[in-house]
């Protein structure tokens, strides 16, 4: 009797499952533990990974140690730690730091904790870039190989150009009086919001007289904490002046017309103040080192030092005590039998003792075989999708003739074949759109609930076509991605099929959410690759 020698694997930031999917489909692994903190999406991974006993909500609760005195050696880690950039490219959100990055963090801490033979990170191909950075931080003030890093100088906006006024560095970095001018939060966001609809009067209006009720008290208070003498200090003021400007523009609506402008810069001015409060507390909350907090050019900026993800990466997986060879690399998801060009950056690390260089997985489609949108979802086009998520399924007749893609997917049961509702508005764009067709292939009159239609991107509103394989899966009903024939949304089942999953594979939760578990996954296709690679390693050293 011949033995297949298996290995234990834990996947962090599972997801639904695409990459413990594809590990599990080589037959070759034990998956011991897994982590996820989305609800809905570890109902999924639950649902189709019964035998996962460990299913921890929060990767930073994990006891490592526990875990292998539990389960014995993990061999293999696997996981996609989310990783976005940092500082002012997200100055939508006022904020500073991307807390995601942390988790990379944590990934590394399973890494140095379980010492496995190998491990695969998976993320976007932008990790490679340098836009995402840690911050040094106080404790890595006095860790030698944190600081042995390529570190850069960065200047973080708090007060942006021109917008600096006489004593804002004091009075924005003293604690208490920091504390004290912040606004509460619900009303914090109402002015955000408001201010949203700077360049869209009609709009703004609307949202006004919506949050009218609740708004005008806490402007009235605002107002009242400015008593008109010097002891009061800029933002005091600034704040004042807002709340009499939105008060007037509340109570004559004659005159909004000429008013609007005065009353959206006074809304600029007192919310650059609150996010410049924001992110000073930001900092320090996160314990980010700041070096010093300059003026200049008119605004005022906090002055740190950071360093890149892969950096880290390198400098502490690399060396002592850990020892790993690193390999870094872009994957395309169509080179490996997906119907869709969905680049992942994919790093893997084995144990230096293993003397043995990894290779990645070799192409095993190529451009002019690649496989299509018609291979993946043609066979139930004639099956229309359902509107709400329900348990009920759809059985598929059996079908011997079923070739390459829709062979290796179809089962007897079509669960999640589930689309949005289509709105009249939508639906006559889905009718306007031909194949390969996107937003901005509408005519004017088609645009007009977008308040800058230019700025839309251009997998907003695509149509499908089915003889080319799509572009990367993201939460299609976000985007609407349109059916390459019919005039209705991709459905959650064919984004998966996109995704590669197979039929078997089921998602649970709200509609939104199994579109956005879809557009998340790495494609199993891709993963099962990547797996029988560091198998096939693995079996020659063990």
């Amino acid at each position: 009797m011949i033995t297949i020698k298996t290995y234990n694997i834990i996947d962090l930031f599972s997801g639904a499952g695409g990459l413990s999917l594809g590990f599990k489909q080589t037959g070759k692994i034990n998956i011991v533990a897994a982590a996820e903190n989305n609800p809905n999406a570890r109902k999924t991974y639950k649902r189709n990974f019964a035998e996962v006993k460990r299913l921890y909500p929060d990767v930073r609760t994990i006891d490592y140690n526990e875990l292998k005195e539990a389960v014995g050696q993990v061999d293999i880690v696997i996981g996609g730690p989310p990783c976005q950039g940092f500082s002012n490219a997200n100055r939508q959100h006022s904020t500073i730091i991307s807390m995601n990055n942390r988790l990379v963090k944590e990934y590394v801490r399973a890494i140095c904790e379980l010492q496995p033979t190998a491990f695969v990170m998976e993320n976007v191909a932008m990790l490679k870039s340098q836009v995402h950075r840690f911050f040094l931080e106080e404790n890595d003030m006095t860790n030698a190989k944190i600081l042995n890093l390529p570190l850069r100088e960065d200047n973080i906006e708090i007060l942006p150009q021109n917008m600096n006024f006489e004593g804002s560095r004091e009075l924005i970095l003293s604690a208490p009086n920091g504390v004290q001018y912040a606004w509460a939060e619900t009303f914090y966001k109402t002015i955000n919001l408001l201010y949203r609809y700077r360049i869209n009067q009609p709009k703004f209006d609307l949202s006004l007289t919506k949050y009218e009720k609740k708004l005008v008290p806490q402007l009235q208070e605002l107002f009242r904490g400015f008593n008109g003498t010097e002891s009061s200090n800029r933002i005091q003021q600034k704040d004042s002046f807002m709340a009499i400007q939105i008060l007037n523009y509340i109570e004559n609506k004659e005159k909004r017309e000429e008013s609007f402008d005065r009353v959206i810069q006074a809304i600029r001015d007192s919310l650059l103040i609150q996010r410049a409060l924001l992110k000073v507390k930001e900092l320090s909350d996160n314990n980010i080192h700041v070096f010093d907090y300059v003026e200049k050019d008119g605004g005022l900026y906090a002055t740190v030092k950071s360093y890149s993800v892969l950096d880290y990466l390198q400098g502490i997986l690399e060396n002592e005590p850990y020892n790993y060879t690193l390999k870094c690399d872009t994957l395309n998801a169509i080179s490996f039998g997906a119907p869709q060009r969905r680049e992942r950056f994919i790093m893997v690390g084995l144990k230096k003792d293993l003397n043995i260089e990894y290779t990645y997985p070799e192409a095993t489609f190529i451009e002019g075989s690649y496989r299509t949108v018609r291979d993946a979802i043609s066979d139930i086009q004639d099956i229309e999708p359902g509107k709400e998520v329900t348990d009920s399924y759809f059985t598929l007749p059996p079908h011997p003739e079923a070739q390459g893609l829709e062979k290796e997917l179809r089962g007897r049961c079509l669960h999640n074949h589930i689309t949005t509702a289509t709105r009249e508005t939508a639906l006559s764009r889905f009718k306007a759109l031909k194949a390969g067709e996107n937003f901005h292939d509408l005519s004017p009159e088609l645009k007009t609930t977008y308040s800058n239609a230019e700025r839309t991107q251009n997998t907003i509103y695509m149509r499908l076509k089915y003889d080319e394989p799509s572009g990367t899966v993201v939460n299609v009903r976000k985007s609407m991605w349109i059916h390459p024939e019919l005039d209705r949304a991709i459905s959650i089942r064919e984004a998966a099929r996109l995704q590669t999953f197979p039929d078997s594979f089921i998602f649970e939760g709200t509609k939104d959410s199994q579109y956005q578990q879809v557009g998340n996954a790495v494609p199993p296709f891709l993963a099962k690759a990547v797996a029988e690679s560091i198998i096939s390693i693995l079996d020659q050293v063990q």
